[in-house]
């Protein structure tokens, strides 16, 4: 029987831990799983929901970053493309192979620029793939004709030539999620709604005031903190943990709109905009086209971020260039928006601003550290926390070595086939709905499931009262945005009235007694 809440993740609170990490986003999430695979007893705490801000409200893509060939930042466009790799062997059921067709516009990048940064982009990643194990398995760039199907769905016919390469799309919610139940299953305490009010330095560690969105406070200590509070980096530094830092974040919005199928084909579209940004066209879910995304620097944090009207129109602007039949804002039938925490360079054009990551350690005297993280992105984010771990390697003499990049998250571990298991009977769309969530620990959700009637009630859009109690039980959602829209994108398949019921089917059970 499936139990509510996520007891089954938290140790107990209120006691002292090697690490405590502000943030449950992908770079918060990533350093708790590799910190507690590595032998530290390691507190996560998060104010909201797992992957609420930045890390759910990207573009959805795990890539090198072609662009960023551009700005000569090929130290980072290296490490993400052999992050890449990792990420399709670790997490294969989230990481999934895509290819983009870019249209070529001669009047905005020659040819010849265009082939030879894809010539290096299939380099560089052919080098990272051979220095990991088993090569690549993405195609390589090449030329293509946009006069014939597939790769002329939906374009105006006078783009006559192209180029199609490989990158990879991502889950990005559940991406986090992984990383959490690993860094849980590892002994890490994850606590969401929970945010950190206050701490301070005392002998040799940390004292933190942790308060729960019930009001109940609670205090720990720590050996070490890391901030990983994304575009709130600097409000907790300073407002929270009165330290003083003297990086800056540029906060930049990056804002998606999603409609209805806008062409037939499983390829996504790289469209070149005459502002020399570009924009992605990415088959999403099976019934939807996410258009993003957009670069517009803000001073401050709404809560929730949403796309502006300009920022609607460049969109419907920049694929119009290139759509045979064009699209409207009256279309557009969900839209959303990430602010992403920049590490400010100094760079005036937000597009160009860089998106690696900085790490700033301080400490007192050699104890008590603070570790903040500044800028990053979600292809990097595994990486990221091996160096993080590295900068915190000197005040922690029984921490062990690396080990996430041939761990399988969970839900890729290699399992035996299911092939007697009574629930296979279940409908194939069904059955891959939840194996693209869950991967193979779908066999843990309907271990003792015989027929449709078992999962409860259907809500829509593939989901059942079973999956709900799963989500609550064992993912820490508590609220039907949790489960619509981060555990699941169940909510764009769904009415109103659908939404409703379930948010009310939430309610229900968070007041249920146990």
């Amino acid at each position: 029987m499936i139990t509510r809440g996520c007891e089954t993740h938290v140790r107990e609170a209120g006691t002292h831990y090697d690490l405590a990490i502000i943030g449950g986003g992908i770079n918060g999430t990533g350093i708790a799983r590799d910190a507690a695979g590595r032998g530290l007893s390691v507190l996560l705490v998060e104010k909201d929901d797992l992957a609420s801000a930045t890390s759910s409200w990207s573009s959805k893509l795990i890539h090198g970053g072609l662009r960023y060939l551009e700005q000569f930042q090929f130290r980072l466009v290296a490490e993400a493309l052999a992050e890449r790799e990792i990420l399709l062997n670790i997490a294969p059921h989230l990481v999934k192979p895509l290819r983009f067709v870019m249209p070529h516009v001669p009047q905005l990048r020659p040819r010849w620029m265009i082939r030879a940064g894809l010539f290096l982009y299939d380099h560089m990643g052919h080098k990272a793939a051979t220095a990991g194990s088993n090569g690549s398995r993405l195609p390589k760039s090449r030329g293509i004709s946009l006069r014939t199907p597939p790769y002329n769905a939906g374009l105006k016919p006078e783009f006559s030539r192209g180029f199609i390469y490989s990158d990879c799309r991502v889950d990005d919610a559940r991406l986090v999620l992984a990383n959490a139940i690993s860094a849980a299953e590892a002994g890490a305490a994850v606590l969401t709604r929970t945010e950190c009010i206050t701490g301070k330095r005392i002998s040799k560690g940390w004292e933190i005031c942790l308060r729960q969105n019930d009001g109940r406070e609670i205090i720990v200590t720590a050996k070490a903190v890391a901030n990983a509070a994304g575009p709130w980096v600097k409000q907790v530094l300073h407002d929270r943990l009165r330290q003083i830092g003297r990086e800056e974040v540029r906060l930049v919005k990056g804002s998606h709109i999603v409609l209805r199928r806008l062409y037939e084909g499983d390829h996504a579209y790289i469209l070149q905009n005459d502002d020399h940004r570009v924009i992605f066209m990415i088959p999403y879910l099976t019934d939807f086209t996410l258009v993003g995304t957009t670069d517009v620097t803000v001073t401050s944090i709404s809560e929730p971020p949403a796309a502006s009207t300009e920022e609607v129109e460049y969109l419907c602007r920049a694929v119009n260039r290139y759509l045979q039949k064009p699209i409207d804002t009256e279309e557009i039938v969900w839209s959303y928006a990430g602010v992403r925490p920049l590490y400010d360079d100094g760079e005036k054009n937000p597009s160009a601003i860089t998106r690696d990551y900085t790490l700033r350690l301080d400490d007192d005297n050699g104890t008590a550290p603070i570790l903040s993280i500044y800028g990053g992105k979600i292809t990097t984010y595994r990486k990221l926390a091996e160096h993080a771990l590295e900068k915190l390697a000197p005040y922690f003499a029984h921490m062990k070595s690396p080990w996430t990049a041939a761990e399988p998250l969970p839900g890729a571990e290699v399992v035996d086939e299911d092939t007697d298991a009574p629930w296979k009977s279940l409908p194939a769309d069904l059955l891959n709905s939840l194996r693209n969530r869950h991967g193979t620990r779908t066999r843990h959700l309907l271990f003792d499931v015989v027929a449709l009637k078992d999962l409860g009630a259907h809500f829509g859009g593939h989901l059942y009262a079973r999956e709900i109690d799963y989500m609550m039980a064992h993912e820490w959602a508590q609220s039907a945005e949790d489960v619509l829209y981060r555990r699941s994108k169940a909510g764009l398949l769904m009415t109103q009235a659908q939404r409703l019921a379930v948010a009310d089917y939430v309610m229900a059970r968070k007041h249920t007694p146990e």
